[in-house]
């Protein structure tokens, strides 16, 4: 069963912008690629870090420690240093807000 919680307002997120934030304990990044809004575990797989620190253009945003490059739609790392994926949730724009489900739709995986 969903749980969707209001985390930002759309207006705060424009085409090719990122923000992070926190829902039920779980760090969460969220891009809007073109009008269409992504939601991603916001840690690198390999150091750590915060990906809405990174850099975010056409689908990827690169972890600013090392440049691994995830995939803001599926939260996949395509390159090394990072495997594996970040994890990826449910986001909706509804009556201005942006609502994530904070139980991942893909868990992070290091497989």
């Amino acid at each position: 069963m969903s749980e969707w919680v209001r985390v930002a307002a759309v207006a705060d997120l424009t085409p090719g912008e990122k923000l992070a934030v926190t829902v039920a304990g779980e760090e969460i990044a969220l891009f809007n690629l073109d009008g269409a809004f992504y939601a991603i575990g916001d840690t690198c797989t390999h150091a750590q870090a915060s990906l809405a620190d990174g850099d975010f253009y056409e689908n990827i945003v690169e972890c600013p420690l090392h440049g691994s490059p995830f995939d803001v739609t599926s939260g996949k790392a395509l390159g090394l240093p990072a495997m594996g994926n970040s994890g990826c949730y449910a986001i909706k724009a509804e009556d201005g807000g942006l609502f994530v489900d904070p139980v991942p739709v893909t868990p992070r995986s290091l497989r």
